[in-house]
């Protein structure tokens, strides 16, 4: 499984709308925080090694509802 974080920006009061979808419709979303600066949240989501990030967020994360804007951080090496 690969790790990669999405910054995600909502409509104005749909925040909380759209961290319930991502976390209950979402294959793959972990974990989603209420964040502050320029963007509302931000989305940890896990897919299979190989497996197209663009295509995953182009597909799964810009199509839900009130979701304006994102940007997507991957990951390289995780340091324990």
């Amino acid at each position: 499984m690969h790790p990669f974080f999405i910054f995600v920006k909502c409509d104005l009061g749909k925040a909380y709308d759209v961290a319930t979808a991502l976390v209950e419709e979402i294959e793959g979303v972990s974990e989603v925080y209420s964040i502050s600066g320029p963007f509302e949240l931000l989305v940890k989501v896990y897919i299979e090694d190989g497996q197209d990030i663009g295509r995953y967020v182009n597909e799964k994360i810009h199509l839900l509802p009130h979701i304006k804007d994102t940007q997507t951080i991957i990951t390289f090496n995780a340091f324990t």
